[in-house]
This record gives structure tokens, sequence and C-alpha cells, in this order.
């Protein structure tokens, strides 16, 4: 069965928890550039998250666009750091599990409001998706964006590439006001636009929302959507202890948090900045 058929599954499909905050434990950057620098590192983090049952794994590539990687001077090859993303993940994989590329924010803001162009964004992602194609992903994740401009370019990039589907997920600032993201866009709008892209699941991931308050938005989308929606909240609202981001939610109380999202209609559901495999064995638990 490929993803696409997988998908339509009514049963909950549980993705991975966090990547990046389980590498800044291990004492390492966080980021895709792990995937070269220590990658016995990345794999054991994606072992544990395939040994808690989970569905689906996600590449260790968020922001590995060239726009990004440029601007913030990390030095690794564009090729090279997504062709290792994929095979540390597809590394992990049991059978019947599956494999999605991620791909996130250029890290600048699109014109108007900046100097980057919806073109170079869109061919950004098209190289960074045509590698992680390469690489055998059997789907991609466009993920915690805040400008749904910049998803559309990033999902459209996706469909160009290749015949696979493609999850859309949005950051959320608050759930209030129709569920805003940091640029404005309402989860109804966001569910709209994704879904008459091409999107084959969309929802909510990371932001500023603790798992309660992403049922909230799941309940927003699925009101102007008929796709599968998905959730992964962060560990509860991030808290700034000293000049560290900090993440406090147990297991028990974000399987909890899950459950409400499960209820509002959530369909796939997974981990966010903070969570661990402890919380995601949590939810397979409740699952």
């Amino acid at each position: 069965m490929n993803l696409s058929e997988f998908l339509t599954n009514t049963e909950p499909i549980l993705l991975d928890g966090a990547m990046g905050t389980q590498l800044a434990q291990a004492g390492l950057k966080m980021g895709g550039q792990s995937n070269v620098t220590h990658p016995k590192e990345v794999l054991a983090i994606h072992q544990q998250y395939a040994d808690c049952g989970v569905h689906i794994l996600i590449t260790n590539t968020l922001t590995m666009n060239r726009i990004y990687i440029e601007a913030h001077n990390i030095d690794v090859d564009v090729r090279e750091v997504n062709l290792a993303g994929v095979k540390l993940a597809k590394s992990a994989i049991r059978e019947g599990q599956y494999v999605l590329g991620d791909v996130s924010s250029t890290g600048k803001m699109l014109e108007p409001y900046g100097d980057l162009s919806e073109s170079n964004a869109f061919e950004a992602f098209k190289e960074q998706a045509t590698v992680l194609a390469e690489g055998g992903v059997d789907g991609f994740i466009v993920e915690t964006m805040f400008d749904l401009r910049e998803a559309l370019c990033a999902l459209r990039a996706c469909r160009n590439v290749a015949p696979l589907p493609v999850i859309a997920s949005m950051a959320f600032t608050t759930s209030e006001k129709g569920g805003r993201t940091l640029m404005g866009n309402s989860a109804r709008e966001c569910a709209t636009l994704l879904t008459k892209a091409g999107a084959s699941a969309i929802g909510g991931n990371c932001g500023d929302l603790d798992p309660s308050q992403m049922a909230e938005v799941v309940c927003l989308l699925k009101q102007a959507t008929s796709l599968p929606v998905l959730a992964q909240p962060n560990a509860g609202k991030p808290r700034l202890v000293g000049n560290q981001t900090v993440f406090d939610m147990s297991p028990t109380e974000f399987a909890s948090g899950i459950s409400k999202c499960l209820q509002a209609g959530a369909q796939l559901v997974g981990g966010c900045c903070g969570t661990s495999p402890a919380h995601i064995r949590a939810v397979a638990a409740a699952l």
C-alpha cells in the first residue's frame, strides 16, 4: 500500500515527535546539518520513534533549502544534507512505516514585506523537493509555515516534482479569531487554499498553541475541508527560562491533549517541539 492509499485510512495515523529539541538535549545543533555531522545520533532518534510504533517518520531536513542555508551560513550542501536526511529516516523504518520529506520556510519574508520573490522561493523549494524525491521519500510534509503564500509556494513545488502526497501544515499563533498564523492567515483561509492547491492532508504544528488549543484549530480546519487533518502540537506552550526555551508538558498530559485533537476530528497526530519518544509512546498507548 502506498502512502496516498494509507492516508485514506479512517483509523488514526501516528507520526513521530520532535527532532530538533531531541538533538539539543544530546548537546548537538538543532537542524539538518546533523545529518552530515552526527548521523548516528540522528539515526538513533529516528529509531526510537520507529520503536514507538509510529506509522510515519519525518526526515530531519526542516529548512534545508538553499535560501535558508545560505542566509544562515550553514556549512552544508543542499543535495548532500537532504539525501542524508532521507537515508537516515529510511534506515530506521520497519515494515509498514513511511517516510515524509520535510520542507519548511526559507526564513525570509516574501515581497512586499520582504525581498524574497515567490518565484525564487518556488525554485528553492523545488530544488529541495527534487533531492528528497530522488532519495526515495513516500511523500512530503510542508510544515511550520507562518505565511500561507510561502506554504502554497512549497506545496506547488513538491507537486511539480513528483506524484507523491503532500501534507501541508501551518503554525498557528492563536486559536482565537478563527485561528491565526503570525501573518494573520485564518484557519479557514489556510484550509480552503491549501485544499484547492492539491494538498493530500492539511493541519497545524508548532506555533504558540498547547494541544488543547490545537484541538480548537482542528475544529476550524474540519469545517473548511474534507481532507484528513493533521495535529502536531508542541509539548505545551514555550516558556523562556534564562536563555533557554522550555517545553515541559508531561507525556501523559500531552496524550490527553492529543485525544482532544482526535475528538475534534484530527486523523493524523504526532508531536512537535519539546516532544520525545516518551510523548509519542504515551499517544500510541492511548490510541
